[in-house]
């Protein structure tokens, strides 16, 4: 059985106090998740290190939002795969839509930020998703296939034991409209075919969540699809017990 993800992404938001009072939050209330349920916060870079801390004696992992395609050199501003790891990340967003839409990330540099992620020792949450136009075009099965083929064409289908693939479907982030169950059942379905078309061991074996608008209403109802293996959470993952209630509904046996 695969274990149950939910991460957290804290995007642009957060002050020294108010993930004191977050964090501590979210610890006191890991107990009651199942045996089977990974939780964990991905937080802005300069938080990293007060996160890393607060996270010392508990069971929540911690990740970034971004990292970058290159090891080292000249490049001011960038952080790299190997600086996250040594303050404690075991897991990095790659590819956020927000990335691809806002910051003009490819296919191709959103897969080489893969590369130098698993080369670094973090675990990349590689995300991929259509925009409303191009579902109402119909074309969702061709963007997916797409930007996960540009991911294919950089790695070995192996390398894909140590990750987790992300389905975002661009026009549910952030504005309260959830794909359905079903709707994004299917998208992960088809991911889950694509990569078992080359592996059906690492197929089985491959964690992919569901970001988009996901709350404790609908969390329940979207985790318990044969195909989708947690969330990838924005507004609620800044509450406690929103980000939490998400969690339990993961507590499938």
């Amino acid at each position: 059985m695969r274990a149950l993800l939910v991460a957290g992404n804290w995007k642009l938001n957060g002050s020294q106090a108010s993930i004191n009072t977050l964090v501590a939050d979210i610890n006191a209330g890991l107990d009651s998740l199942h045996q089977t349920t990974v939780a964990l916060v991905c937080t802005p870079c300069v938080y990293i290190p007060l996160v890393q801390t607060l996270t010392q004696n508990s069971t929540l992992k911690l990740g970034a939002q971004n990292v970058s395609k290159y090891e080292v050199g000249a490049y001011t501003g960038e952080v790299s795969a190997l600086m996250l790891k040594e303050f404690g990340c075991d897991y990095v967003i790659v590819g956020h839509s927000e990335r691809r839409a806002l910051f003009g990330e490819s296919d191709e540099i959103c897969a080489q930020k893969f590369v130098m992620a698993q080369q670094g020792g973090l675990i990349p949450i590689f995300c991929v998703g259509e925009t409303l136009a191009e579902r109402e075009a119909n074309q969702t099965e061709l963007v997916i296939r797409r930007q996960l083929q540009a991911l294919l064409d950089k790695i070995d289908v192996q390398d894909l034991v140590n990750s987790v693939l992300a389905y975002e479907p661009r026009w549910a982030i952030g504005t309260g409209k959830a794909a359905t169950p079903e709707q994004a059942q299917a998208v992960h379905a088809y991911m889950r075919e694509m990569i078992a078309s080359l592996n059906k061991s690492v197929a089985e074996q491959l964690q992919i969540l569901y970001g988009g608008s996901v709350t404790g209403s609908n969390a329940a109802e979207l985790f318990a699809m044969p195909d989708i293996d947690g969330g990838l959470i924005g507004g609620a993952a800044l509450n406690a017990d929103k980000f939490l209630t998400i969690c339990r509904a993961g507590n499938k046996a």
